[in-house]
């Protein structure tokens, strides 16, 4: 999967099963806030999560802390705690 950063935006872009998916977000310090998904209803939450991962792989090799404010990345945080790491200090879900 093709990340696109569209730093005109700010937000991460990608096309999925042939439909355009972006997740919002906004610099702060170190720290990335990821404040708003834009996601057709036909995507599954699964390709969603492939999505977020792509995503928080490039944040990681860039040393950036994430903060989620989105309930769809909470939950990705809940269900792959190999991420947590990648909280700042302080944020526990």
């Amino acid at each position: 999967m093709e990340i696109k950063d569209n730093t005109f935006l700010r937000q991460f872009e990608a096309i999925i099963d042939e439909q355009f998916i972006s997740l919002e977000y906004s610099f702060q310090e170190r720290k990335i806030f990821l404040t708003k998904l834009n996601a057709p209803t036909g995507i599954t939450d699964d390709k969603i999560f492939l999505f977020f991962e792509s995503i928080l792989n490039k944040l990681r090799e860039q040393k950036m802390k994430v903060v989620p404010t989105t309930p769809k990345v909470v939950n990705f945080f809940k269900k792959y705690p190999n991420y947590k790491e990648m909280l700042p200090p302080g944020i526990v879900i």
